[in-house]
């Protein structure tokens, strides 16, 4: 009995829990089928048809920062990455359309223009090319950025380039300048480095016409200084005191002939004197020591030899007690009272150079020295390592200031020329074409192809393309050229059937 009691006792209870679970299920599917309901006959209105904002991705407050499609009603962490879910921030309703970035308002055209502005249709920041006709975001989870009808101006029929339109307060955030073209002479300049060498016109080689022995020298080390006329060595040589003896009896015979009354002899005498002088002269013997000779009657052993020139010792192979004939060299003496700079120039700079053309040298280890020289020569070949071509320059050395193997800066003026002249600055070079940015109208900038002459100091010649007076950029001008280019691709990208690629363009996805 006991048994039968327990085993109805589990029955009623399994009928209990089968009729709760019943009722559970049935309340859960009134509660979906009300939803339902609600969804279906909320979702269009009957007068116009369209959808009304009840989705689910206006009620979720979550979302993820690297999935930002991952959206929640309540706290919790991704399904896919396991990243806690941020909070997104509630945004005040805008009256028209998506907000525009302040990056793209940067460069809005007419920055407190009124109305509503066209939106064409939105691109990705990322990548322009990448199209919605309506707001989504890229793959990162950034908001496309709409695009209006006025920033896809026509180029002004520059390929590649849009005139640009800049508000009063961009214009100061950017720091963009203007300055006019102003007609005026302008002079092209080149600066280059030299080496300075020795005038070779000056450089002597010092030798004797005869063998000998040095008995004493008068220069003792490199670098000496002589002057001409000065001894530099006394020479111990057979031959000179046989000259010098063949000379004293010459003047012998001429006194004796002297008393002759025929005059060929006398004449005969005189010769004989003078050859014998001129052999000493031939030898390089000083006048003073042969009037010397002439007074004393008597031969000296050794002969001191002169200074031809004067300059600086560069070279010595002399020695006292040295054997020495005739070609060998003894000394390399060098006049450095005027020196040659050599300096290298690019062939576009040195098809405008002449001989006898002024040029300034200044020294690098002292700026506040310049010298005035000019072009003494230049190189009829280039070099074929640095294909540069060798210029030489003749500048006055006062006090020895240069000196051999040093380095110098050697300024030269090219060309000189007049015309419409603007800064450098405002140039953009891109190897094919060169352009600037006019501003035509306040705050509208239009690209512009020149074609530049000469340059120097900081400006440059524009042979066509700016008239004078007209202001061009000399300040950002490479930010506008971002953004003309930005703005010309947008423009090419509408065309009559408008950006390609789709409702979504390029973009693979969206919210």
């Amino acid at each position: 009995m006991a048994q039968e009691r327990e085993t109805k006792k589990t029955n009623n209870q399994g009928e209990r829990a089968s009729r709760g679970f019943l009722i559970i299920m049935g309340v859960v599917l009134a509660m979906v089928a009300a939803a339902g309901t609600a969804y279906f006959t909320g979702l269009f209105d009957g007068r116009s048809g369209e959808k009304i904002s009840v989705s689910q991705e206006e009620k979720a407050k979550y979302t993820c920062g690297m999935h930002p499609w991952i959206l929640s009603d309540k706290p919790g962490n991704c399904p896919i990455c396991g990243m806690k879910l941020t909070k997104i921030e509630e945004k005040p309703q805008q009256p028209s359309g998506p907000a525009k970035p302040e990056a793209e308002e940067f460069f809005a055209q007419g920055e407190t223009k009124k109305g509503e502005r066209k939106i064409l249709y939105y691109r990705s920041p990322m990548n322009p090319s990448i199209t919605s006709p309506v707001p989504t975001k890229d793959e990162m989870g950034m908001d496309f950025i709409p695009v209006y009808s006025d920033e896809v101006a026509p180029s002004g029929g520059l390929e590649g380039l849009a005139t640009v339109n800049v508000g009063a307060e961009s214009l100061r955030v950017a720091g963009i300048q203007t300055a006019p073209g102003k007609r005026e002479r302008i002079v092209r300049s080149v600066r280059t480095v030299g080496i300075v060498v020795a005038d070779e016109r000056r450089i002597r080689h010092v030798h004797t016409k005869i063998s000998g022995w040095v008995e004493k020298l008068f220069v003792n080390f490199t670098g000496d200084m002589v002057k001409k006329g000065k001894p530099i060595l006394s020479i111990y040589s057979p031959e000179l005191l046989a000259s010098q003896e063949e000379f004293l009896q010459a003047r012998e015979t001429t006194v004796k002939f002297a008393a002759s009354s025929n005059p060929d002899v006398r004449k005969l005498g005189e010769e004989l004197l003078r050859s014998a002088r001129k052999r000493l002269e031939l030898f390089d013997v000083p006048g003073g020591f042969i009037a010397e000779l002439e007074r004393t009657g008597k031969p000296r052993r050794s002969v001191t030899l002169n200074a031809p020139v004067s300059g600086y010792v560069m070279m010595k192979e002399a020695f006292e007690g040295q054997q020495v004939e005739p070609g060998m060299e003894l000394f390399n003496v060098t006049d450095l009272s005027t020196v040659w700079i050599e300096a290298d120039l690019y062939e576009y700079e040195a098809s405008a150079v002449r001989v006898g053309q002024a040029a300034t040298l200044t020294l690098t280890y002292d700026p506040t020295i310049q010298l005035k020289g000019k072009v003494a020569y230049i190189f009829p070949f280039l070099s074929p390592e640095s294909r540069t071509l060798k210029v030489r320059f003749d500048f006055p050395n006062p006090n020895l200031a240069l000196k051999p193997a040093m380095y110098v800066d050697v300024s030269l003026a090219l060309d000189t020329a007049e015309g419409v002249v603007i800064p450098d600055s405002a140039l953009i070079d891109t190897g094919i074409r060169q352009i600037v940015f006019v501003e035509t109208a306040p705050g509208t900038f239009e690209p512009r192809q020149v074609k530049k002459g000469i340059g120097g100091g900081g400006k440059i010649e524009i042979l066509a393309g700016v008239k004078e007076g007209e202001k061009v950029v000399v300040r950002a001008n490479f930010l506008l050229d971002s953004e003309s280019k930005l703005r010309a691709a947008l423009a090419k990208m509408t065309g009559p059937g408008g950006p390609q690629g789709g409702p979504h363009g390029q973009h693979g996805g969206g919210q």
